[in-house]
């Protein structure tokens, strides 16, 4: 209950600050070419909201709704998701959107995409300028990777160090390094001692990475480092230092393999455990007894490399934030094709999904880190050509740019009642994956 606790808030203060910052794009847009904001809210109101307020002598009313499903910025003269019809029959006034300029309308509508970007490269630059970087070189992984089964079956091999894709030197293990492989078809990668070539099959994507394990992680050997006191471990007579050699009878090459082994043991519901274990050049065999969470409350050795630290100035981080944020944006781009495959389809979430992205407890560089790359997502979303999305509105001003002629208000109507039926397609797609993620 204290996760789901603490992810629901980071949740919220994200989604939040996010829709704050959107809908203030499109505001102070609006406000700059004098025209009428007549509501700002923080979530929606139907029905009725939680507070509001408006100036004397103003004429926007600002509030806090009560349905946690986003936020609007309502501008007269414009058909939204109000589907303010009513106030579309009267002649145009001189402070509302459909009476502005093409170029100023277009500018208003892509307010809250540019805040939101602006906002994610800020943090960026911020979490760099905060926290710097810290990464392991993949190239100094002098236990090499451990990889998943679809990475076997590739033709990687436990202990891989890996080198370079293409032309270019491999070096920090994330997402980018995955896509920049997959990309390039192929890989060269260090075994015993030789460069081994590997290639990826015609169609290899993303999807194909493997869901039950990581593709690819660092490998971590079973040695123990620290033992937790009256732990089944510690009773058992494990010691600091100990090597771990099988478990159960089966082999034991890594710290992970370890973790598989003993969950595996868990399914089978036996609670002993026989560990067999190499200590000062001797073979040590002895038998613990895990309690219901099959763990022997013990902690690996640390690593060994040295990590690349990066630290940056004030000044500095912006560029670096800039580039970083440009990055995450090209992978999310790369990466959204995948969600017209069948399998893409069923990673679709709402509110379950991206809640379970935050941190399970307080973290703040994650924290951050997570809303920047949320603060991207929902810049991209916006602007796909959607009627009921700013890209939809877009397009449409975009058309009467180049050719002179702007479409009906009929059609705009009609436009917006279908882009709130895509997106409520969308909406129950993502719930119902919510819903079988968890009670599957």
């Amino acid at each position: 209950m204290e996760i789901f606790l603490i992810r629901a808030l980071q949740l919220i203060m994200a989604l939040s600050l996010l829709v704050l910052i959107h809908e203030f794009g499109h505001f102070i847009f609006a406000r700059l070419f004098k025209v009428r904001v007549e509501k700002f809210y923080l979530f929606f109101d139907w029905k009725f909201s939680l507070f509001k307020w408006k100036p004397k002598n103003g004429d926007t009313e600002y509030g806090i709704g009560w349905l946690p499903l986003g936020g609007y910025c309502k501008i007269s003269g414009m058909i939204d998701e109000s589907m303010d019809t009513e106030q579309m029959k009267q002649p145009a006034q001189p402070y509302e959107f459909r009476a502005k300029p093409a170029y100023q309308r277009l500018l208003i509508m892509i307010g809250g995409v540019m805040f939101n970007f602006i906002l994610a490269l800020f943090i960026y630059s911020m979490v760099l300028f905060t926290w710097g970087e810290s990464y392991y070189n993949v190239q100094n992984a002098k236990y090499g990777m451990e990889f998943n089964e679809q990475a076997k079956a590739v033709g990687f091999v436990d202990g891989d160090i890996l080198l370079r894709s293409g032309d270019e030197q491999l070096e920090k293990y994330d997402v980018d390094l995955l896509r920049k492989i997959i990309d390039n078809g192929s890989i060269v990668v260090l075994r015993n001692g030789e460069e081994k070539s590997i290639t990826f099959p015609e169609g290899f994507g993303l999807l194909d990475l493997g869901k039950e394990a990581p593709f690819m992680q660092y490998r971590i050997p079973a040695v123990v480092d620290s033992i937790l006191p009256n732990g089944p471990a510690a009773i058992a007579g494990l010691q600091r230092g100990d090597s771990i050699v099988t478990i159960g009878g089966k082999a034991i090459h890594s710290w992970y393999k370890l973790m598989e082994t003993l969950e595996a043991q868990k399914a089978n519901g036996d609670p002993t455990v026989q560990i067999t274990a190499m200590r000062e050049g001797n073979v040590v065999n002895l038998t613990a007894t895990v309690d219901s969470t099959y763990k022997l409350g013990i902690m690996p050795r640390e690593l060994g490399y040295t990590p690349v630290k990066k630290e940056y100035s004030f000044f500095a981080s912006f560029p670096a934030g800039v580039k970083y944020g440009c990055n995450v944006l090209k992978g999310y781009v790369s990466d959204f094709k995948y969600v017209f495959s069948s399998e893409g389809a069923k990673s679709v979430g709402m509110f379950g999904t991206i809640g379970s992205m935050f941190p399970a407890t307080w973290d703040w560089y994650r924290f951050w880190l997570m809303t920047a790359f949320l603060s991207i997502v929902l810049a991209f979303m916006n602007i796909l050509p959607i009627p009921a999305l700013d890209g939809g509105h877009v397009l449409f001003l975009l058309f009467e740019v180049v050719t002179g002629r702007k479409p009906s208000d009929k059609f705009l109507e009609y436009a917006q009642m279908a882009g709130m039926l895509i997106l409520l397609g969308l909406f129950i797609l993502a719930t119902y994956n919510d819903i079988t993620r968890f009670l599957f």
